[in-house]
């Protein structure tokens, strides 16, 4: 199987400015933060960085780490657009700024997978905020958003709202995505396309445990029985540093294989303004039509 790179080039609202010694420097709109990056393991191109607010990381049962802040940053947030979504940025305490920017290039190619089909049924499985569902949602899909956490679905709408969205056919579903989409197997349900973004670790809304390692085989297997020949694709990322590109594109490989179409995986990464070379954000793979 293949490796192939995605990569997120810079944009209006977004970059990566410069990257080493274990940290980034990006832009959020007009605001500039720094945050940690193991995999930024070179020099930076300018030890000189000029940032509103840095991200310090500390021990899990510390609270994971804190933002300090040097200059006036809005707490509530501030908006921000990728083509027609527009969104709230903002400083969370899970140390990213609640929007996941090296998907950009996982947006505008799901976008072109669904292109000439009539009103296409997606799932967003651990859909968070809802860009990816609002950049999909802007082309036409009959989106269903799902994420366990009520606050998380919450900003989703807000999204929606902020980008003139509000009338799109989306159903925002405060579920654990394990247990809806086996619920959406057995109503014998079917989707021209699938994301799904897991964490390491997570809780359902009512307790419900999950570890990417013994969940996502499972959870790929009941992606599989809501996808068929006329289906136009599923994605999967993951951010588990120790999990193998190769590895997660061979379990879609023996779900998906007999399949029309083809089967990839590769990494995403993001392109830095300073020098032009690629920061590893995260591994994927991917079935398309």
């Amino acid at each position: 199987m293949d490796l192939i790179t995605l990569t997120g080039e810079p944009w209006a609202d977004y970059g990566l400015i410069d990257s080493g010694h274990g940290r980034k420097l990006e832009r959020y709109g007009q605001y500039r933060f720094i945050r940690p990056e193991p995999q930024a393991m070179w020099a930076p191109a300018s030890d000189d960085w000029d940032a509103h607010g840095e991200f310090l990381p500390a021990p899990d049962d510390e609270g994971g780490g804190r933002w300090h802040f040097d200059k006036p940053t809005p707490r509530e947030g501030w908006p921000l657009a990728w083509k027609e979504a527009r969104f709230t940025a903002q400083t969370t305490p899970f140390r990213h700024l609640g929007f996941f920017p090296d998907m950009a290039p996982v947006w505008d190619w799901m976008r072109t997978q669904i292109d000439g089909v009539s009103e296409p049924e997606c799932m967003n499985l651990f859909g968070y905020t809802g860009v990816g569902t609002l950049a999909l949602a802007a082309k036409g899909a009959r989106m269903t958003h799902v994420d366990a956490s009520k606050k998380s679905v919450a900003e989703g709408k807000a999204n929606a709202e902020l980008s003139g969205m509000a009338d799109k056919p989306i159903r925002w579903m405060i579920d654990d995505a394990g247990k809806f989409t086996a619920r959406e197997v057995r109503r014998g349900r079917r989707y021209d396309g699938i994301i799904l973004d897991p964490p390491k670790f997570g809780r359902g809304p009512t307790g419900e445990r999950w570890v990417l390692e013994t969940g996502l085989p499972g959870l790929i297997g009941d992606c599989r029985a809501l996808i068929d020949a006329d289906s136009r694709f599923l994605f999967l990322t993951v951010y588990a540093v120790r999990m193998s590109a190769l590895a997660i594109g061979e379990l879609v490989r023996q779900h998906f294989g007999d399949l029309p179409g083809k089967v990839e995986c590769g990494e995403l990464v993001v392109r830095e303004e300073a020098r032009g070379l690629m920061l590893p954000t995260a591994i994927f793979a991917r079935w398309s039509r």
